[in-house]
């Protein structure tokens, strides 16, 4: 296998070992962010940050995950003033995918691996229309399911079609989990990838190594994704992930589309804060980025 190894490091995917350490940070200097995805309306949203502040804890981005088109301009219009108003990132999801149009097949066993990704012309033109309207009204935040639309996109970014700001970040559910995939990502305009979530932590430490940009990794997961939980090795998330989102707070939901109540929101707060105990205890020395970072994609 040497030589498969060499042609791999040569175009700069190389073999990590177990001392892997990545020396990578986000523009401001941390090593990690905190996320709280799932965050489905303004009223939970609102819930969420002021459970935050209350304990003194920032949360560097929040995702919605339903869908763009699901919310109305007012609610987006509230979700934006209240990102701005506390200096985070908001992250809304494209709207059409392969589980919301006339698909079949994405809702047997065999066919849920095409996930939440576009079918057709005519979906991607949705889509395009969908996150246009975010960003007219604010949204520099778009999470992404589909590598087709992520090109589009970023050829609209660079065009000036949507603005130059615009930050995308591609879900799991989009089933990226090896360090070529990663790269090919980032070539394309990828600022954040969410690989899937189960991966071993040499797993991660090969993406890392292999692209710049930021990774995303669950620090627990609804039952519907398996329902595990890996407080434990969030130190050595930071340690070989870096610069990482820690998106925490899902195992309150029970699947991905779970329309958080307010109660729930606070209840992802506490999980937040246990991930913040790992971290004190086990790797005191980490550099958190620090609230209302000129790096963050915060709305305008």
């Amino acid at each position: 296998m040497d030589k498969t190894k060499e042609f791999l490091s040569k175009i700069g995917i190389q073999e990590t070992f177990d001392d892997f350490s990545s020396d990578k940070r986000f523009a401001d200097g941390g090593q990690y962010r905190f996320e709280v995805p799932g965050i489905q309306s303004p009223k939970t949203m609102n819930a969420l940050l002021k459970e935050s502040l209350k304990n003194n804890i920032f949360i560097h981005r929040v995702t919605q995950t339903k869908g763009i088109m699901l919310l109305t301009d007012e609610e987006i219009t509230e979700m934006v003033d209240l990102a701005i108003d506390y200096g985070c990132e908001l992250f809304l999801s494209v709207g059409p995918r392969a589980t919301y149009d006339t698909s079949a097949t994405v809702h047997t066993k065999e066919g849920s691996r095409i996930g939440y990704r576009l079918r057709g012309y005519d979906n991607l033109v949705y889509a395009i229309e969908d996150v246009k309207r975010a960003c007219r009204l604010g949204v520099r935040g778009i999470l992404l399911y589909d590598e087709g639309l992520l090109w589009v996109l970023n050829k609209m970014r660079k065009e000036g079609e949507i603005p130059k700001n615009t930050h995308f970040k591609l879900s799991a559910h989009a089933g990226h989990s090896n360090p070529a995939s990663a790269k090919l990502l980032e070539a394309q305009g990828l600022n954040s990838l969410n690989p899937v979530r189960d991966l071993q932590i040499p797993m991660i430490a090969s993406i890392r190594n292999a692209v710049d940009m930021a990774i995303d990794l669950h620090t627990e997961n609804p039952k519907s994704t398996g329902g595990f939980i890996r407080h434990y090795e969030v130190p050595k998330f930071i340690d070989v992930a870096a610069p990482v989102y820690l998106k925490t707070g899902g195992s309150v939901a029970a699947n991905h589309n779970w329309d958080t109540t307010e109660k729930e929101a606070i209840a992802r707060i506490k999980q937040v804060m246990l991930v913040k105990r790992m971290i004190d205890e086990y790797c005191p020395e980490a550099i958190v980025s620090p609230s209302k970072s000129e790096d963050l994609s915060v709305p305008e």
